[in-house]
């Protein structure tokens, strides 16, 4: 709905390139998803771990907010819309460009919808990756009297523990050099390419279906 309104918003403007209007609705819709889904996202990589402790979603919920505080669930709220803002803007950029190369009508066409999508997922995905692996460190770790058993350990025996963004990008470097941060490369892309055209597919064919009505 965000998304919608925006995008028609900033298309009826004439001082707004298209592409911009594309970039700026795919920004502002990643602002307010992740603000109620980056929780969500704390959990699932919270019971992804491979020494979770957590037996299930409700407990893991329950040991955060105990053991953390309410702030453990947007920690990485910050590095989340730093991934996720260029991630979105280069996904919906890329995804109307490739509608005007293959649907320049914009008329409902599955075939196109789905290649579209899978490759502007695909695209957006690789470019980033870096932020997606800082992400990812600051949601699985736990405050330090919590980590000893669990995480992982720098070359002095100490725990490792990331205080924000920049602290994450530092260690990170510092641990696997330039190479850490594409870790999970290939396994993003071939996550996302399938996750986006069919997101892209069920989205054109509801908006198509609405528009028969």
């Amino acid at each position: 709905m965000k998304l919608c309104s925006s995008k028609a918003y900033l298309l009826n403007n004439p001082r707004v390139p298209g592409s911009i209007s594309y970039a700026i609705s795919g920004a502002l819709a990643t602002v307010v998803h992740d603000a109620v889904m980056n929780p969500a996202e704390v959990v699932k990589q919270r019971m992804q771990m491979i020494f979770s402790p957590y037996g299930n979603s409700l407990e893991c919920i329950r040991c955060i907010y105990i053991r953390e505080g309410l702030r453990a669930f947007y920690r990485s709220y910050i590095t989340q819309l730093t991934l996720n803002v260029p991630y979105q803007c280069t996904h919906f950029m890329i995804y109307e460009y490739m509608q005007s190369l293959l649907n320049p009508h914009h008329n409902y066409n599955p075939s196109s919808h789905f290649v579209s999508g899978g490759i502007a997922g695909g695209i957006a995905a690789a470019i980033t990756t870096p932020f997606d692996c800082v992400k990812t460190v600051l949601n699985t770790q736990q405050t330090p009297q919590f980590n000893t058993k669990y995480r992982l350990l720098t070359q002095n025996g100490h725990a490792t523990y990331y205080k924000g963004l920049v602290d994450g990008i530092r260690t990170i470097y510092y641990l696997r050099g330039t190479g850490g941060f594409f870790r999970g490369l290939q396994a993003r892309i071939i996550f996302q390419v399938p996750s986006t055209a069919l997101s892209w597919s069920a989205y054109e064919l509801c908006k198509y279906l609405l528009s028969i009505r």
